[in-house]
């Protein structure tokens, strides 16, 4: 590989320009916190985020999801929920960041420190709903979405995960929390634009945050050997180019029963618990509830 991909989604203008401080490198980064993004729109990211999450909890974690694609979140439609509350209300100034958490299916367990018998439904956790299409989430300032991201951390501490998923691409809504996350799940397809863009995800995370634990999801994949292909690709572009080896968390295989749970707006381990899917999903969980402490590291 001798020419470096060409980079087709908005992260190309982030990595050459830069958005970040270097000096936030140094901060204490938030294990527990993981954020789930892609280059590209269209890959699963959204469904991925959300079956990552009823995984964990089935572990018995307590877990927190948050839309972080402030200008069209769609969490609480594949879900099916109508929250009372969103973040919209939080910028608003109207509620705190804690009132605007919504349980789904029971919600996340009840910590030992509550005055409540420790009880949970199953595979239940709490999510932090978006607005679709709201104008106030989009147009934040940096200020605003500093404070955003700053009441988030100090909320996690309440949670053993807390998956953040984002927009697709780098559009700089999020990008502060990119300085105190634990790991990045970067979701990609086989599809070659995907690819790039996927690239050109890690190109900027590796360039602005060398120390942060970066892993591939590679979704909708056709066969092991298809998604060895695919992270093959970003593989070797990141080691050629970056001088960055990224590791692969794993890899779920294209499902029907994925889309019949999307349209049914259910999760897939509530819906199709032993579905091809679904295991694999379970598995990428497992090992990230066992590869690193909660909290700061």
């Amino acid at each position: 590989m001798s020419e470096e991909p060409v980079l087709t989604s908005p992260a190309r203008i982030l990595s050459v320009n830069g958005d970040i401080n270097p000096s936030r490198r140094a901060l204490a980064r938030q294990g527990n916190l993981i954020a789930v993004a892609s280059g590209k729109g269209g890959v699963g990211k959204t469904w991925f985020s959300i079956t990552l999450s009823q995984a964990l909890a089935r572990y018995g974690n307590r877990v927190l999801l948050m839309d972080g694609d402030l200008g069209l979140a769609n969490v609480d439609v594949q879900l099916a929920m109508s929250p009372e509350h969103d973040l919209a209300s939080v910028v608003a100034g109207k509620i705190a960041l804690t009132d605007a958490i919504s349980a789904f299916s029971g919600g996340a367990a009840r910590s030992a420190g509550d005055k409540a018998p420790m009880q949970r439904a199953g595979m239940g956790f709490d999510v932090l709903a978006g607005r679709s299409g709201s104008g106030a989430l989009d147009t934040l300032s940096r200020k605003q979405i500093e404070a955003l991201c700053g009441d988030l951390i100090r909320i996690a501490v309440q949670y053993d995960h807390v998956i953040v998923d984002l927009a697709a691409g780098m559009n700089g809504h999020m990008m502060p929390l990119f300085a105190r996350i634990g790991k990045a799940l970067i979701v990609v397809t086989d599809d070659p634009t995907s690819i790039t863009d996927a690239y050109a995800m890690i190109k900027f995370l590796a360039t602005v945050h060398p120390e942060l634990d970066i892993r591939i999801v590679v979704n909708m994949a056709e066969s092991k050997m298809q998604a060895e292909k695919t992270f093959g690709a970003v593989h070797r572009a990141c080691e050629h180019f970056l001088h960055f080896t990224p590791t692969m968390a794993g890899y779920v295989a294209r499902d029907k029963h994925v889309t019949h749970a999307i349209r049914a707006q259910a999760p897939l381990l509530a819906r199709y618990p032993q579905s091809e899917a679904a295991m694999m999903v379970q598995q990428i969980a497992e090992s990230i509830q066992t590869s690193g402490p909660r909290g700061l590291i």
